[in-house]
């Protein structure tokens, strides 16, 4: 049997089809400017989302360290969510490379900020502080779809507030897809947005920053600081053209086959959070490690971790759903304790 890798949606292959497109794509050196599908795929963005110019980078951490240091400078200060990515996931960039400051608030139910606390941990304007100069927030988050409503309630705190509004979209089109809506929808009450192509999109790697053009030039000098310039790059930007055009709409499966695999480890006994997109999070308590040892002998990769985290992607399938919940099940009716709740 195919393995079936529910660790994250990083883990997919590029279909036949993406694969003939970068095989045909034509390049250039980017870093000087000269690769047309680099050049596409960073307008094609740009303008899809709303925005003046787009930046292609090797990956997300790198996408929302530039948008950071872009709107940051030395000794200011970012008010961002404590489970968030460009705080818990990224290595500390901001802080050790960018010298910028982290305010983590802790998230709520829907993973979202409390604005009122957002306002009420902005710094005053005196030296004795880190100047507050940007709110960061993440959509998914944790697979929680923000609400349009809230994005616009962020962005009227912002503006009054005079802080920037960067997200990291990493899961933008989950989120545009579960709404209903143009991804622009979402983007609009941004001053930046980071666009993964490797997670749901399934492209093999590379993100885009989108912005003003003040901003990406400013990332792209970055950019280069940080190592980020990349030549004949265009095979990488081809891969993302084709999942923009190939794999958005399809992310709906990834949702729906989140939402059976919810449904089938709940009559499985299971205590499972609320799906929204192609995200599940189910509790294994102390037999996490236990159970990731079991699903491996039996060709399924989990991340053991109490509050453990199954991704669907497009190198999962409905059968797959079923062999997994079936692999769930076998684990509950050998543990004495059964599934922890």
């Amino acid at each position: 049997m195919s393995v079936i890798d529910l660790r994250s949606d990083t883990v997919t292959q590029p279909t036949p089809g993406m694969r003939a497109a970068m095989a045909v794509a034509q390049t250039g050196d980017d870093v000087y400017g000269e690769d047309p599908t680099v050049s596409r795929l960073e307008a094609e963005l740009a303008s899809r989302l709303g925005f003046a110019a787009g930046l292609f980078v090797p990956s997300g951490t790198m996408s929302n360290l530039l948008a950071l240091m872009a709107h940051c400078e030395r000794g200011d200060e970012y008010i961002v969510g404590q489970q968030s990515h460009t705080y818990k996931y990224e290595g500390g960039g901001a802080a050790v490379l960018g010298s910028i400051q982290p305010q983590p608030l802790e998230l709520q139910a829907d993973g979202s900020l409390d604005l009122d606390h957002v306002v009420a941990t902005i710094k005053p304007d005196d030296f004795h502080f880190a100047r507050t100069r940007l709110l960061a927030l993440e959509n998914t988050m944790q697979g929680k779809v923000l609400a349009l409503d809230y994005l616009a309630r962020a962005r009227k705190v912002c503006s009054a507030h005079g802080l920037a509004l960067h997200l990291d979209g990493a899961r933008l089109y989950n989120a545009a897809v579960k709404l209903g809506v143009p991804a622009a929808d979402i983007t609009r009450h941004f001053d930046s947005v980071s666009i993964c192509l490797s997670k749901g999109l399934g492209a093999p790697v590379g993100s885009v920053l989108c912005g003003s053009m003040p901003l990406i030039g400013k990332a792209r000098r970055l950019r280069k600081m940080l190592g980020g310039g990349m030549r004949q790059a265009g095979s990488l930007a081809a891969a993302g053209l084709y999942a923009l055009e190939h794999h958005v709409q399809r992310l709906a499966d990834d949702h729906a086959h989140a939402a059976y695999l919810a449904e089938g480890l709940a009559k499985a006994g299971y205590a499972v959070e609320p799906v929204q997109t192609n995200m599940v999070y189910v509790a294994l308590g102390e037999q996490a490690g236990a159970f990731a040892a079991f699903a491996a002998e039996r060709d399924v990769k989990v991340t053991a971790a109490p509050r453990m985290r199954l991704v669907t992607h497009l190198d999962v399938s409905r059968a797959d759903v079923e062999r997994t919940v079936e692999v769930f099940a076998e684990f509950a009716g050998k543990s004495r304790c059964g599934p922890s709740n």
